[in-house]
């Protein structure tokens, strides 16, 4: 079975332009069938923007980048660089012609997770797990990024209520001295773990 966090996306591709505005800006970027979030910006990453791009940062990491929205906004207001790692090879094209059309210094990597970044460090890692791909999946990155942070860094993590936010919050808690419900919208909390 096929799923947006599959490899080589086997359905036909449908690029499609999206527009979305967040801080009063309008961003257009590129979206594809076989990707998550195909017919634009998800509420659950509007949520973990509109906070985690409040915080200053040199340096971001958008885990599972899909098509680079958090990416693209994050990067865009803070003139950081933003590393994006996706593991659908259409995804990781597609948030590579985002970041480049809003002039965002970027490195796209494809690969799974944390271990396709080195020793790389980060003043954010910014986090919409791939829920369906299962707890085996994402769960190691939440304990993995600790080691992924520059002082004073933080991971930003959002999931729904329902698929697993208080399981998640005390997954982060095992790994973090510090763990903030910084948002809760529309379904979604969002956690801020330091």
């Amino acid at each position: 079975m096929e799923h947006y966090f599959s490899a080589e996306p086997g359905v036909a591709s449908q690029k499609r332009e999206v527009r979305f505005t967040v801080f009063g800006e309008e961003y257009r970027c590129t979206t594809d069938a076989g990707v998550f979030g195909k017919s634009g910006l998800d509420e659950g990453s509007r949520l973990l923007i509109e906070h985690a791009a409040a915080w200053p940062a040199a340096r971001v990491l958008d885990l599972g980048a899909g098509w680079g929205p958090v990416g693209v906004v994050v990067g865009h207001r803070h003139k950081a660089e933003v590393w994006a790692v996706e593991s659908n090879a259409r995804a990781a094209a597609l948030c590579e012609r985002n970041l480049e059309r809003f002039g965002v210094e970027h490195r796209v990597v494809l690969g799974d997770g944390l271990s396709a970044i080195g020793d790389e460090r980060f003043d954010l890692i910014l986090l919409n797990p791939p829920i369906r791909a299962g707890k085996k999946v994402y769960y190691p990155w939440l304990g993995g990024s600790r080691e992924h942070l520059l002082p004073g860094g933080s991971l930003w993590v959002v999931v729904r209520k329902d698929q697993g936010a208080r399981s998640l919050r005390d997954e982060l808690s095992r790994h973090f001295s510090r763990v903030d419900d910084v948002a809760m919208d529309k379904g979604y909390r969002l956690y801020r773990a330091s």
